[in-house]
């Protein structure tokens, strides 16, 4: 069996982040959402990985290599333009030579992993097996109706009025009928051949498709506050690991990461956070659920439930919360006259202020 990771989409959700890095690099804990998913591939026994990739090829090629670091063998495809799933897989037809595949989006966070899937598809090889969710908004996705064994009834795409609860989750596992569904398919409305359209002609055709469902967390991290959320998740399962200096007037508390060459002076850290190597932090305050990447400075601020990217500069700046910070980014004050906000921002940047 082999895997299909999708890493070509251009995140126009998180811009302005994502007008200078891949969406499926912004890190979760301090890791890139992409190399969990290339590690659940890898632990469901998976090796040969074809990774899709779009505009953004250099930086995910820089980020995986060969794939080796992950225990992978990647294998990278172009597709010129997102023209949707079903696409994708169309553009790999040459790839995966006719071979069983698993299909994982690549800014998806999946508790457990997908071993138990894998091992339930290759008991019954179905012609695709889909992972789903419970989700309380289901219009926001791509629902499925399951017959009374189990099998996908009827998928449809967020529908305003949905028959079921259960969404599809961006993880699954074809065998090479796929292909022949999406050679037959007409663009949808949006212009994007529909992988829900071809696992529908599937089911229409008689096809087994059958369904697992999610026990655990499902995250989709496309936008800011999801994002956010991902982050608050999966730094609830990290353990205590101190490898950085921290100072006599220095406070950690809980579950907390501090990386090797990471330096904390008279700063409090609440867990669960992170701290990545090469960051100062003096005189800082950090609250619980928040990631601060490689070479960060932070002086005399307090940061909680936040993201920030390498090497951010903060100080004097008295509490940042619910934030995501790119790379780089510079925040200071200043008591120069007249007062006032002082600011660069990127397209489709997002800035709240509160006058205090």
């Amino acid at each position: 069996m082999k895997a299909l990771v999708l890493a070509g989409g251009a995140g126009t959700r998180l811009r302005p982040l994502t007008h200078t890095s891949a969406k499926q690099l912004v890190p979760v804990a301090n890791k890139p959402i992409l190399f969990y998913g290339l590690e659940q591939i890898r632990d469901a026994g998976i090796r040969d990985v074809g990774i899709i990739v779009g505009e953004t090829e250099p930086a995910i090629r820089a980020a995986i290599g060969d794939g080796s670091a992950f225990g992978i063998s990647a294998t990278y495809l172009r597709q010129d333009r997102p023209l949707g799933l079903a696409h994708a897989v169309l553009t790999a037809e040459e790839y995966l030579d006719g071979d069983d595949f698993v299909m994982f989006l690549g800014d998806n966070l999946i508790e457990g992993g997908i071993g138990d899937l894998v091992t339930s598809f290759v008991a019954d090889r179905p012609a695709a097996q889909l992972l789903l969710k419970r989700v309380a908004d289901p219009q926001r996705f791509g629902i499925a109706v399951l017959d009374d064994d189990g099998c996908i009834e009827r998928l449809v795409e967020k529908p305003s009025e949905p028959p079921s609860d259960l969404a599809l989750v961006g993880v699954y596992i074809f065998t090479s009928e796929i292909l022949d569904a999406a050679r037959q398919l007409e663009p949808s409305w949006r212009g994007e051949l529909e992988i829900t359209d071809a696992i529908q002609s599937l089911v229409e055709q008689g096809a087994a498709v059958r369904a697992s469902i999610v026990d655990g967390w499902w995250l989709d991290t496309g936008k800011k506050d999801e994002l956010l959320d991902a982050n608050r998740i999966v730094l609830g399962t990290v353990e205590r690991r101190i490898d950085g200096e921290v100072d006599g007037d220095s406070e950690v508390v809980g579950n907390v990461v501090v990386e090797r060459g990471a330096r904390l002076v008279s700063t409090t850290v609440r867990g669960p956070a992170v701290i990545g190597s090469g960051s100062r932090l003096e005189d800082v305050f950090i609250g619980p659920f928040t990631s601060v990447a490689a070479e960060c400075a932070l002086t005399r601020c307090e940061i909680e439930y936040s993201v920030l990217l390498e090497g951010c500069s903060i100080s004097d700046v008295p509490r940042i919360e619910g934030s995501l910070l790119g790379r780089d980014v510079t925040i200071s004050r200043t008591e120069r006259r007249p007062s006032a906000h002082r600011l660069t921002l990127g397209d489709h940047s997002q800035l709240e202020i509160t006058e205090g």
